[in-house]
C-alpha cells in the first residue's frame, strides 16, 4: 500500500511503530504473555484489606496524561478497568524513555498493553491497577472510532448498520451490549446442545454439497464440482440425510448448522442462516410440540434469567403452554373464510377475487395459495408463541397424513412474534405414497414453481428399507437468538451477515495514468490531491496542478523530484484526448 492511500492518522502510526523499532521494540512480540486477572473479576473481589498483585492485558480505550503520572482505561475480554501510570514506577532507572517518549507519544488508543501491578482504589472511590510495569502486546496502524461524551451530547457514535454489519470487528470493540448479544447466542445453543444430549439423543454432521436439493421448498445455490464435473448444491435443508440415520437405526439425531437458500435479503432472512434439524423414532407432532415447549422454556430461563423476554414493546412468555391452533381454523379466524374442502381453484379464486392477493398466478398449487393467505393474514399476527397445525397435504411433502382429518397432515408450525420459528412434522415413512408427493413437486416444478421439490431417489431407496414412526423438527436459531436477545433484525445476531459489494471510489489505473506520461509515484499523489479519474485534471491550469502536488510532496516528505510545468501540461493535453 502506498503511504499516500492512508489518512494523516495511520501515516501518523506507521511512523510511530517504525520508531518504537529503531529503539528495539517489538511492536509485535511472540512471547506469551500470561495474564492471571479479567477486569471484572478485579472489582468483583476487590478487598480494602487486602495485597493484590495482578498481571492484566487489554486494549487501550482511553488515556489522560498529567504530567509524571497518567490514567489509562484498558478494556479486556471482560470489561474496562482504569490503570493508574507513573513514569518513575515503570522507569526506576535513569532512562526515563519508556514514559516519556513510548508511551505518551508512541502508544495510541487502541494498542494492546500489558500491565503488572497492583490493586487498588483511587481517592475518587475507583477500583484501579497501579502499574509497576508496561508491555507493548500489539499496535494498533488504524484509529479506533472512540465514542466521545460531552454535556449529555454523544459524539462520534460508531452506528452506522452497514458500518457495524460489514466492521463487525470494530463494533465489539467501540459498542457496548454488541459482545453481550453474541454470548447470549452462545449460551442458547449451549442449551440446546445440552437438552438434546440429556435426552439421548447424537449430535451428527451431513453433506453442506448435495447432488439434490432436497428436505425443504427453496431455490438452492448451486456451484460445481470439479473432480466429478458434475453441478453440486448448497444444501438448503439437513432433513433427508437425517432421516436416513433413522433408518440406519438411530434414536434421535440432530444437527445444528448452515442452510443456503438463494433467495432475498431482509429484516429476517439472510441467505446463508443457521439450522437445528432434530428427528426422534416412535414420536409424533404431538409429542413433539411438548418437546419443543419444554425445549424453549428452558433455553429463555437460561439466557433471561426468566422464560419472558422483552422485544420491543412486547413481552413474549415461553412458559408452557402454548396455543395450539389448525391452520384452516387460523384462517378461517383472521379472514371468514373457510378453506376445507375446497378445490384449488375455489381457493385461486378466493385468493384474488375475493381477498385480492396479487402476484397470485398459474404456477400456485393448492399449498403455495394456503401460504400465501396464511402469510398476509394471518402469521403476523401470533405474538404470543402459537403452534398452527394440521397443514392439508399439498403444502407438507414430506409429512404424514392426518390420522383423523382427510386431507390434512400432522404438521406444526411455530409462530412467534409474527414470524415461523420452527416447523414439524410426524414423518412421512411410507415409501409409496413419499414418491407419489415427490411427482406431485416435480408437476408443481414443470409449472414454474422454482421452489418445488426434486426427486430423492436415494432418499427413496432408504425408506424402502423400513423407517420407524418418527417426529422431526427444523428451528431456525438466528430468529430464536432474535427473540432471546429482544433484536428486530437479523443481521444484529448475526456476527458477519451477508453484504452488498462494498462501493469503491472510480480511479483510473496506474497503467492508464501511464498513456498520459504519469509516473507511478505520482499517480498516488495525484489522488491524494482528489484526481481518481484522468477526466478530473483535464481542466486543470498546468502551474496550480504542479503547485498542489508540489505541496503533498512536501507535507508528506516523499521526496518525489517536481514535474515541471510542460510535463504536467501534456499531461492534461492527453486528458482531454481521452
Amino acid at each position: 500500500m502506498n503511504v499516500l492511500e492512508l489518512s494523516e492518522q495511520e501515516i501518523g502510526r506507521r511512523q510511530s511503530l517504525q520508531e518504537l523499532r529503531e529503539m528495539g521494540i517489538n511492536p509485535y512480540p511472540a512471547a506469551e504473555f500470561p495474564t492471571n486477572a479479567y477486569s471484572t473479576d478485579i472489582k468483583e473481589q476487590f478487598k480494602e484489606d487486602e495485597h493484590r498483585e495482578v498481571v492484566i492485558a487489554g486494549r487501550m480505550m482511553g488515556r489522560r496524561v498529567m504530567g509524571k503520572a497518567s490514567f489509562v482505561e484498558l478494556q479486556d475480554s471482560k470489561g474496562r478497568i482504569q490503570v493508574y501510570i507513573t513514569r518513575d514506577d515503570i522507569c526506576p532507572g535513569e532512562d526515563k524513555d519508556l514514559y516519556n517518549k513510548v508511551f505518551k507519544k508512541l502508544l495510541d488508543i487502541g494498542d494492546f498493553i500489558g500491565v503488572k501491578g497492583e490493586v487498588f482504589k483511587t481517592q475518587m472511590g475507583e477500583i484501579s491497577v497501579h502499574a509497576k510495569e508496561i508491555t507493548l502486546l500489539s499496535k494498533s496502524l488504524k484509529p479506533l472510532p472512540v465514542v466521545k461524551y460531552k454535556d449529555g451530547e454523544v459524539y462520534d457514535k460508531f452506528d452506522d448498520p452497514e458500518q457495524r454489519y460489514r466492521q463487525r470487528y470494530v463494533d465489539l470493540v467501540v459498542n457496548d451490549g454488541v459482545k453481550d448479544t453474541f454470548l447470549k447466542r452462545a449460551t442458547v445453543l449451549r442449551t440446546m446442545r445440552q437438552f438434546f444430549d440429556e435426552a439421548g439423543y447424537t449430535e451428527v454432521e451431513t453433506p453442506t454439497l448435495q447432488s439434490i436439493a432436497g428436505g425443504a421448498s427453496a431455490r438452492p445455490f448451486i456451484t460445481h464440482f470439479n473432480a466429478l464435473n458434475v453441478d453440486m448444491y448448497m444444501r438448503i435443508a439437513t432433513e433427508l440425510y437425517l432421516k436416513r440415520l433413522i433408518v440406519g437405526g438411530f434414536e434421535g439425531v440432530y444437527e445444528i448448522g448452515k442452510n443456503f437458500r438463494n433467495e432475498g435479503m431482509d429484516r429476517f432472512h439472510n441467505p446463508e442462516f443457521t439450522c437445528m434439524e432434530l428427528y426422534v423414532q416412535y414420536k409424533d407432532y404431538n409429542w413433539m410440540m411438548s418437546f419443543t415447549e419444554r425445549l424453549l422454556e428452558k433455553i429463555c430461563t437460561e439466557v433471561n434469567g426468566k422464560p419472558e423476554v422483552q422485544v420491543g414493546d412486547k413481552v413474549i412468555s415461553f412458559k408452557a403452554p402454548f396455543r395450539r391452533l389448525p391452520i384452516l381454523d387460523a384462517i378461517k379466524e383472521k379472514t371468514g373464510f373457510d378453506l376445507n374442502g375446497k378445490t384449488e381453484e375455489e381457493i385461486r379464486n378466493i385468493a384474488v377475487n375475493e381477498l385480492k392477493l396479487e402476484e397470485i398466478d398459474e404456477s400456485f398449487g393448492k399449498g403455495k395459495l394456503i401460504d400465501e393467505i396464511f402469510g398476509e393474514f394471518c402469521e403476523g399476527t401470533y405474538i404470543q408463541p402459537t403452534f398452527i397445525t394440521d397443514y392439508p397435504v399439498e403444502m407438507s411433502p414430506l409429512t404424514k397424513m392426518h390420522r383423523s382429518k382427510p386431507g390434512l397432515t400432522e404438521r406444526f408450525e411455530l409462530m412467534v412474534n409474527g414470524k415461523e420459528l420452527a416447523n414439524a412434522y410426524s414423518e412421512l415413512n411410507d415409501p409409496i405414497d413419499q414418491e407419489e408427493r415427490f411427482v406431485e413437486q416435480m408437476r408443481l416444478a414443470d409449472k414454474g414453481d422454482d421452489e418445488a421439490m426434486i426427486i430423492d431417489q436415494d432418499f427413496l431407496r432408504s425408506l424402502q428399507y423400513g423407517m420407524p414412526p418418527t417426529s422431526g423438527i427444523g428451528i431456525g436459531i438466528d430468529r430464536l437468538v432474535m427473540l432471546m436477545t429482544g433484536k428486530e433484525y437479523i443481521q444484529e445476531v448475526l456476527l458477519f451477515p451477508q453484504m452488498k459489494p462494498e462501493p469503491k471510489i472510480p480511479q483510473s489505473s496506474v497503467k492508464e495514468w501511464a498513456e498520459i506520461g504519469v509516473a507511478e509515484d505520482w499517480v498516488y499523489v495525484l489522488r491524494k490531491a482528489g484526481f481518481n479519474l484522468i477526466s478530473d485534471i483535464k481542466d486543470e491550469k498546468a502551474q496550480g496542478l504542479q503547485q498542489k502536488l508540489g505541496e503533498i510532496n512536501k507535507k508528506y516528505k516523499l521526496g518525489y523530484e517536481k514535474p515541471s510545468v510542460n510535463d504536467i501540461q501534456q499531461w492534461i493535453d492527453k486528458a482531454k484526448e481521452k
